[in-house]
């Protein structure tokens, strides 16, 4: 008899009162005395709105991926799973109750996980690293942003100005790291202070505060929004960031077939978004609230940030940095070894389970690819440094074109026609992220093509180097016949 089989029957005439491991069973749950029947329990915590962690949470949770993939033979053919869902909009609550023992699993970005490996640590447990879920191995995702009366276009016009941020936050480590790239001292040459987004969006829409830096999908949900103009993207810092799923490291230990059906749940989510990225975008904005538009712009093809369940080196260098940004916080004392917190094994092993090869995916850099034709002339798109995309309402997919002559082209045809465009999206033309078209500035070179940037400063210096000028979006679509 094995050892799990040996404690189901001995839980079964008990009942457990500890949250974490096995529930013991009632006699009335039991079919005979040789088969006995157990209880796991599965708790989850999750963050809806940061939509990173989407396919580690709402999409597992709506798509019941997590029943599918849960063992049912063997030792688990009697198993009664308890799968508890709960949702937070920040890592620092979530930790509470993982460390309270009153969830098993939880989806959080690299700063606030390492506040949940110090937190078990004081606690006297051990909480675990299991996997990424999205990032940016060159940071895009964070985002600082200012009111859209703001006449800042930079983040160096920011001295001496307030600027907030969800403290010990992926967003806190991304400002702290730009305040020291300027040469600045916190709290002495800008005044940083402590704002969680649903209070800085309001703040932002009434000028109350100078800036506010943010992770997903904030900065760009409130430039979405009108009530916001990015200045400043992550990918400027080129410090990775990322968001994934840790575990009590008992729990996992003591159900590993548990955490590895939860991981396949995971890749399988991940599988249906990179096959179908509107229509998931749009059961994510179903269930938070955030525009499918703005959902797309990280999840879709070519995306701000890149869905990732591999163990990348400048992934575990975040986490790293982190535990000393922390420090520098005074959020842990230093004894935090990055190296036990993460464990790849179980992911690997979801991997192999998965009949995909982990070692190719931790080789592959690429971002979510785009394969597709040029909605206007019918070619396969070749080339993705000036792909602009439209996605017009009433049309389930986006529309992909390889420039944006073509798109500018197109969409003049999509409004003649009485269509109406939900968004347009370019491609950065330095930092090659993916940008809201109405927000963006556009330059041209001497040869009249045109080029796309997050910041107005960049589309001036590029012009001028180039024999071209600068446009916004209302004014460089009039440049296409």
């Amino acid at each position: 008899m094995s050892t799990f089989a040996a404690k189901k029957i001995l839980l079964s005439s008990m009942v457990v009162l500890g949250t974490v491991g096995l529930i013991g069973c009632t006699s009335k749950e039991q079919s005979s005395i040789d088969a006995p029947v157990s209880k796991v329990r599965i708790a989850i915590g999750t963050q809806d709105t940061t939509i990173n962690c989407a396919t580690g949470g709402l999409l597992v949770r709506e798509l019941g991926l997590l029943e599918k993939h849960l063992p049912k033979e063997g030792d688990y053919k009697n198993v009664k799973y308890d799968i508890q869902w709960k949702n937070f909009t920040s890592g620092a609550p979530l930790t509470s109750e993982m460390v309270a023992d009153r969830l098993d699993i939880g989806v959080m970005a690299e700063f606030p996980a390492v506040n949940n490996l110090v937190t078990f640590q004081e606690a006297g447990k051990a909480s675990i690293f299991l996997a990424p879920l999205s990032g940016s191995t060159t940071g895009s995702g964070n985002a600082i942003v200012v009111p859209n009366q703001s006449h800042v276009t930079s983040f160096a016009e920011l001295k001496g100005k307030t600027i907030s941020v969800p403290f010990a936050s992926t967003a806190h480590g991304l400002l702290l790291r730009a305040v020291k790239a300027q040469g600045w001292e916190p709290n002495k040459d800008v005044q940083i202070i402590a704002q969680a987004p649903e209070v800085a969006g309001p703040a932002l829409k009434s000028n109350k505060i100078d800036a506010h830096a943010d992770f997903v999908p904030f900065g760009e949900l409130f430039a979405y929004q009108g009530v916001a103009k990015k200045i400043y993207d992550g990918s400027q810092a080129k410090g990775a960031t990322f968001h994934g799923v840790l575990a009590n490291q008992q729990y996992a230990e003591q159900h590993p077939e548990v955490i590895k059906a939860y991981l396949k749940a995971t890749i399988e989510a991940d599988q249906l978004v990179q096959k179908e990225p509107e229509k998931y975008s749009e059961v994510i904005a179903e269930k938070t609230g955030i525009p499918a538009e703005v959902i797309y712009l990280f999840h879709g093809p070519l995306g701000l940030q890149t869905r990732d369940l591999t163990w990348k080196t400048e992934y575990k260098q975040a986490t790293q940095v982190a535990v000393d940004t922390l420090q520098y916080l005074g959020k842990n004392n230093g004894n935090v070894d990055i190296n036990t917190f993460i464990q790849d094994k179980y992911i690997k092993d979801a991997f192999a389970a998965s009949d995909l090869d982990y070692s190719q995916a931790l080789n592959n850099y690429g971002k979510s690819p785009l394969v597709s034709k040029d909605a206007l002339t019918g070619e396969e798109i070749k080339t993705f440094h000036r792909v602009t995309q439209i996605w017009v309402k009433g049309e389930e997919k986006v529309r992909h074109y390889e420039t944006p002559e073509h798109a500018f082209k197109d969409l003049k045809a999509i409004e003649s026609a009485g269509k109406s465009v939900r968004v347009v999206y370019n491609q950065d033309a330095l930092n090659d992220i993916k940008l809201l078209s109405n927000l963006a500035w556009f330059a041209t070179n001497r040869a009249g093509e045109i080029h796309a940037f997050l910041l107005k400063g960049d589309a001036t210096q590029w012009a001028k180097s180039q024999g071209g000028k600068v446009y916004d979006f209302n004014a460089v679509k009039q440049l296409v016949n």
